[in-house]
């Protein structure tokens, strides 16, 4: 199975962090500039920044709001389960605080959980495990960039980790 267009092109940016002082990450200053956010920093929490610029990048618009994480639930395409190359929302503080964060499915690991793409993951690009279900658990919701997943993209690809779940996205 291919990468969908856009977990490729959000492939390239692992690795990218944020720049500490008064200098800041090229990258996240252009996703900023790509879904037409105001700022200009990369102290601000960019995971919607990251998912919007890559989507943009890959000639999908994204949602209106496209800086908050929560605005990808707006994405028209629901799905009920995670699929390969999904954009995934979670709650943070609790579910309805409005705060959260979003990333791109691109698996699972021998523990049950996700394994998410995304921006400022420990200020940084990258992978990281999630939980499903269980009270660690944090979505919100799984919508498609396209028009529908194919069937196999819902067989996620297992990824080694050792379990420890993501808790640095702000």
């Amino acid at each position: 199975m291919d990468d969908p267009a856009w977990i490729a092109t959000a492939r390239k940016y692992v690795g990218q962090r944020e720049i500490k002082g008064p200098h800041h990450n090229p990258h996240i200053l252009e996703w900023w500039k790509d879904i037409g956010a105001p700022f200009k920093d990369d102290e601000t929490a960019w995971c919607g920044a990251f998912v919007g610029g890559v989507l943009a990048e890959t000639g999908i618009k994204p949602p209106p709001g496209a800086a908050s994480s929560q605005a990808y639930l707006k994405m028209p395409v629901k799905l009920d389960r995670p699929a390969f190359g999904c954009v995934v929302v979670f709650w943070r503080n609790s579910p309805t605080s409005g705060l959260g964060h979003v990333g791109f499915v691109v698996g699972k690991d021998q523990h049950g959980n996700i394994m998410v793409l995304g921006g400022n993951q420990g200020d940084t690009v990258s992978i990281k495990p999630f939980a499903l279900s269980g009270p660690n658990a944090r979505i919100k919701g799984f919508r498609w960039p396209g028009i529908a997943p194919y069937p196999e993209r819902y067989n996620l690809p297992l990824l080694n980790s050792d379990g420890t779940l993501s808790q640095n996205e702000a």
